[in-house]
């Protein structure tokens, strides 16, 4: 459960414990995802240059832990979810599932994408079902095991329904069951909420939360939104902006579970941890916004 960069001197500050809370559950467990030393560099498309994404960057997730990984826009997040997946070759460094070195794809892991990515052609039930089927499962082992997912995900009787008859949340709840059906022993989320209402976000949050809670999985979770953060997780841990990017600050929330991830931010404890992590994130995020606007202008 730690944090490592070559040239990062981590100030104690930046590492928030309470030891009147108890700690994260996780904490004497083995690490489920570690991704060591890892550096991502990228070709240019019009020269010989090229660009560094990530650099000298380690990342551990504990068997069982909630980490969330923030930063500004463009700093690398989904890179280095994309490198936990199996769907990206780092330049340098190794990565390793449950103490295995991982070479392809992460059959160990589930991943919840940002964009819609639910078959427009099949029904919410043969959705969930589809990872199943494609590992062999007959189908009628597969339609029973679906239903039971969407009644546990809220959508019992849905099971008939095609993606554009659903709501927006509704097919994040079918997104979020095709995934937890393989039982993955890990969960990459790429800001799997971002495009939904308020509201309907902080029920699908809570939503999460008490499916975590039932097997504790591994979760490595990415989001612009450091509430969402915070009140979702163990530890959340803060990029710099690109390039190069790094972690520059880890945090470990030590916030009472089970929560409601909308009374939970008005809490005393909440706002003190927000306001350390965005005092550490701060010049990042003016760093980032101000190189995306010079690109735009070049």
């Amino acid at each position: 459960m730690s944090v490592d960069h070559k040239a990062m001197h981590k100030p104690v500050s930046n590492v928030v414990s309470n030891p009147l809370h108890n700690p994260p559950h996780n904490t004497m467990h083995r690490t489920a995802l570690s991704l060591h030393n890892l550096t991502v560099t990228f070709a240019a498309k019009s020269s010989n240059a090229s660009y560094t994404a990530v650099k000298d960057t380690t990342l551990d997730i504990a068997d069982g832990e909630f980490v969330s990984v923030v930063g500004p826009t463009g700093c690398g997040k989904s890179t280095l979810l994309n490198i936990a997946a199996g769907l990206l070759r780092a330049s340098s460094g190794e990565v390793t599932v449950l103490g295995e070195p991982l070479s392809g794809i992460n059959t160990r892991a589930g991943y919840m994408f940002q964009a819609e990515s639910l078959m427009p052609w099949r029904s919410a039930r043969d959705n969930v079902m589809a990872g199943l089927q494609f590992r062999g499962m007959a189908r009628t082992d597969a339609i029973k095991r679906a239903e039971e997912w969407l009644e546990r995900v809220g959508l019992a009787g849905f099971g008939a329904h095609y993606p554009h008859q659903l709501s927006g949340g509704m097919r994040k709840r079918v997104a979020l069951a095709q995934m937890l059906i393989l039982d993955p022993k890990i969960m990459l989320m790429d800001e799997p909420f971002s495009a939904l209402d308020v509201q309907t976000r902080q029920l699908m949050e809570n939503e999460l939360l008490a499916l975590w809670e039932t097997d504790k999985k591994s979760v490595l979770f990415i989001t612009h939104d450091l509430e969402e953060a915070i009140s979702l997780s163990d530890r959340v841990i803060v990029l710099s902006a690109g390039p190069a990017t790094h972690p520059i600050g880890e945090f470990i929330i030590d916030l009472p579970r089970p929560r409601d991830v909308a009374e939970i931010r008005m809490t005393p404890r909440f706002l003190e941890l927000h306001e350390q992590i965005w005092s550490a994130m701060k010049q990042e995020v003016l760093k980032g916004y101000q190189q995306t606007r010079n690109k735009l202008v070049a």
